[in-house]
């Protein structure tokens, strides 16, 4: 990793990607490839897991079902939380594609890989104009 991309991941603070609270403000931050999770949402996880009586749920039914019992103030809230959460995505995997190049893997792979074209990786990932 290059020490500008360092910078860059240092810069941002890490989040949980399921609640998106920052980890000055959870106990515990996990990290997996490309995604961070919280003491606090595992706790629930192994909650949820647990129940005897929990129903099953389509998880994209779940989420709105949440989301549309937000306030207008809790989704305003909650955004710059998100977007950080974004930022620390886009982070690792500019931070996985560094790594790729550093070890030769051409732009055709890392384009194939992500579903996209070998120009279009080029164009997100170089850092060049």
């Amino acid at each position: 990793m290059t020490s500008e991309t360092h910078a860059a991941a240092t810069a941002i603070q890490l989040c949980c990607s399921f609640c998106a609270k920052p980890s000055s403000a959870v106990e515990k931050v996990i990290a997996g490839p490309g995604v961070y999770i919280c003491n606090e949402c595992v706790e629930l996880c192994n909650e949820v897991l647990r129940s005897e009586h929990g129903e099953p749920s389509d998880a994209g039914a779940g989420l709105s079902a949440w989301e549309s019992g937000m306030t207008d103030e809790q989704i305003l809230e909650r955004l710059p939380r998100v977007a950080a959460a974004g930022a620390q995505t886009e982070a690792s995997l500019q931070r996985l594609v560094t790594n790729l190049r550093e070890r030769k893997v051409t732009w055709a792979r890392i384009g194939a890989a992500l579903g996209i074209a070998r120009q279009s990786a080029w164009e997100r990932f170089s850092g060049e104009d």
